[in-house]
């Protein structure tokens, strides 16, 4: 198996859970925050989104679709073009809602399927090329596409965390 193959599975994955974590959600559980200061499960997916989008576009070369096909503009947040949630405050937290599901899943499908696009065409070669060389050691195509499989993974499994918590919550 290659290596392209194992990424491809396991971005796929997070696709299934993504949904998962989505699927039947109404807008009161999805924007609801269980404490002042913590996240939503719109807030978790959007971000984990975001930082695929914004990573993998950039290790590649591509436009980000959030800019490119106008997702931006759907989600409406009145943050800056380019933000993806890191190091967001409590009141930029607040910012992240959504009239419905189908708005976090269908910007989310969209990055992914960019982002089987540009992995379907790897070369395991490919994967020693550095991308990022404000680390030390430099940072190559295969460690951040991991690094980003890692951050997506544990944000949707809190999101699938928080969702039951705030169901159980209403039960």
């Amino acid at each position: 198996m290659h290596a392209r193959d194992i990424l491809i599975d396991g971005f796929g994955r997070i696709q299934e859970e993504v949904h998962a974590a989505l699927d039947g959600l109404g807008t009161d559980l999805l924007n609801r925050r269980p404490a002042p200061d913590a996240n939503s499960v719109t807030w978790l997916v959007w971000h984990l989104t975001r930082i695929q989008d914004d990573h993998v576009v950039d290790a590649f070369g591509l436009d980000q679709v959030w800019l490119a096909e106008g997702w931006e503009k759907r989600f409406g947040l009145g943050l800056p073009p380019h933000d993806h949630g890191y190091g967001h405050t409590s009141e930029q937290v607040a910012k992240v809602t959504v009239d419905s599901a189908d708005l976090l899943s269908g910007y989310y499908d969209a990055v992914h399927e960019q982002t089987l696009k540009a992995l379907r065409g790897l070369a395991a070669a490919d994967l020693e090329r550095v991308v990022d060389v404000r680390w030390d050691p430099p940072v190559t195509l295969g460690v951040r596409l991991v690094s980003v499989l890692s951050d997506d993974l544990q944000h949707v499994g809190q999101a699938a965390y928080l969702r039951g918590l705030l169901q159980s919550a209403d039960a």
